[in-house]
């Protein structure tokens, strides 16, 4: 009964929570944001443990792995954009993924974080699936890696519109480069939002990041953490 109810109330306040942002367009209504505190409150009035409640909930993270071939989509179906602007967008979202990941570690080293800390906030820019993955490979806790993700996801959807807006960001490649290469899938929806053309790009530099960074991080791990 517990499993069920765990995997019902998730689904239940994502749901709730993405249609009051569709009808508000309110960044505080964003289900990344509202259905973890919204879960936590819950479970802490019931006196519910993690473990208890991940018993259903569990089945949700388990989509996430053939989720992951479905990011080959954008790629597939916006390949004539990628093949037009190949060099500037590999080039951008090379320089981002990079960028990305010697920050992390850099600020990591700087707060004194232990090394499995270190290895699960590396691959934090990268969408939820492949972060996971990245994690666990290079020795870090998938379930801490996802909430770095949840937090990058929810900052680049506030902060995005805002940069694009004081820097000028006229052309719409720019636009996803930006969103998607640094916030991923939050990103992206704050893309489609600004115009289809933007979405599209966004889409395709947050599959390229995940790539990108999917190859990069264990490199880092190895040359800099050993």
């Amino acid at each position: 009964m517990l499993i069920l109810f765990s995997l019902i109330l998730t689904v239940s306040i994502y749901w709730g929570a993405k249609w009051c942002y569709r009808k508000t367009k309110k960044v505080y209504f964003s289900p990344l944001l509202v259905a973890p505190l919204l879960i936590i409150l819950i479970l802490t009035l019931f006196n519910l443990t993690y473990d208890s409640y991940n018993s259903g909930a569990q089945w949700l993270t388990k989509l996430l792995q053939p989720a992951t071939v479905a990011l080959a989509i954008p790629l597939y179906r916006f390949f004539p954009i990628l093949k037009k602007y190949l060099s500037e967008i590999l080039l951008s979202v090379l320089f981002g993924s990079l960028i990305s990941i010697i920050a992390s570690f850099s600020i990591s080293g700087l707060l004194h974080l232990n090394k499995t800390l270190i290895n699960s906030i590396i691959p934090y820019s990268i969408t939820t699936p492949i972060a996971m993955g990245v994690s666990s490979k290079i020795g870090g806790v998938p379930t801490i890696t996802a909430v770095f993700v949840i937090m990058t996801g929810i900052i680049g959807m506030i902060l995005g519109p805002w940069i694009i807006r004081l820097f000028r960001f006229k052309s719409e490649i720019a636009r996803g480069v930006l969103l998607g290469t640094s916030s991923h899938g939050a990103g992206t929806s704050k893309a489609l939002e600004l115009s289809h053309a933007t979405g599209a790009i966004s889409s395709v530099c947050m599959v390229l990041a995940a790539i990108m960074s999917f190859c990069i991080s264990p490199w880092i791990y190895i040359h800099l953490l050993h």
